[in-house]
């Protein structure tokens, strides 16, 4: 499959999860609910209907799809990856963590609306995959829905991203006298990025596994598949901010050396960090090689993670 295809596809899938999106942003109250704010609608809507390549539910429908799985169900769980990914990014940008302005070429949720609905829309968006993902819509099979649910609450919680974002800060040295940022070593920079960019990555591609039955073996390739992408993912992030600039990348760059992040750019230089980004593309390319042909979505997909310009 050639770039061009690839992408069309990629964008496909993106047009198909923006309508899931929308209706799962609406107004008609769900059975339980009492009343949906407008603002805080409005807010949601803002922060999670703003572009985005959608790679996460992306990685999810092409996962299922080896397994001979698409559908309504599908796409719910998709959005749900995307629910998460979106919460984390408002989150993210707000004063009291990067203090971003900019996202996707236009103001962040807190700048366009204010702090407090920003951190409304986060908890709402949050709170919103997990009722995705229990409804029987979702999958009829409990033990299936439940299955998604632990994976997506683990790759987001403690020992996921929230955890991985705790690691962030402590390694900006927010938390000692003089806020002077810590020296990390190469594997504890690759922990803290593994749990605060590579686990909600993980967990897309796992659930697409999850929903499509996949056997535990068929579980623990996809799974690795999913580590070694979320590493060529954030080296590749790591690349274009100090590579590209806001124009391009739709958001501020240069910001990790700012604010003293630690990075495997940082540390290795970026000559290292592209040789690594070889590496993972190609060990990727080996985790799915149980799949055959099938998979040939799902490495391209790492091509892309690691070869992308924006």
């Amino acid at each position: 499959m050639n770039d061009v295809k690839f992408e069309g596809r990629l964008a496909a899938a993106g047009e198909t999860i923006e309508g899931t999106l929308r209706d799962l942003l609406g107004a008609d109250l769900l059975p339980g609910e009492i009343a949906r704010p407008a603002r805080l609608i409005e807010a949601m809507r803002y922060a999670t209907l703003s572009g985005g390549k959608r790679l996460r539910p992306f990685l999810t429908i092409e996962t299922a799809r080896l397994f001979g799985t698409s559908g309504v169900g599908v796409l719910r769980a998709g959005s749900a990856v995307e629910l998460i990914h979106c919460y984390s990014l408002v989150h993210d940008d707000l004063p009291a963590m990067d203090d971003d302005d900019l996202r996707r070429g236009r103001p962040t949720a807190h700048k366009a609306f204010d702090e407090a609905t920003a951190i409304l829309v986060g908890d709402s968006l949050l709170t919103l995959a997990f009722d995705v993902l229990a409804d029987a819509l979702t999958h009829e099979d409990p033990l299936v829905r439940v299955d998604l649910v632990s994976v997506l609450a683990r790759a987001a919680g403690i020992g996921g991203m929230a955890g991985g974002q705790m690691l962030d800060l402590e390694a900006e040295g927010r938390f000692v006298k003089g806020g002077k940022p810590l020296a990390l070593s190469d594997t504890e920079i690759l922990r803290l990025q593994a749990m605060k960019t590579g686990a909600l990555l993980t967990a897309s591609v796992e659930m697409g596994a999850v929903i499509g039955r996949a056997d535990k073996v068929s579980r623990n390739s996809l799974r690795a598949f999913g580590n070694l992408l979320g590493q060529a993912f954030q080296i590749a992030d790591d690349l274009l901010d100090v590579e590209s600039d806001a124009a391009t990348l739709g958001k501020a760059t240069g910001k990790d050396e700012g604010k003293g992040k630690a990075t495997l750019v940082g540390l290795w230089g970026a000559p290292r960090a592209r040789e690594r980004l070889t590496v993972l593309v190609e060990e990727a390319g080996k985790a799915l090689l149980p799949f055959g042909s099938k998979a040939h979505v799902l490495l391209q997909a790492a091509h892309f993670v690691a070869e992308r310009r924006r």
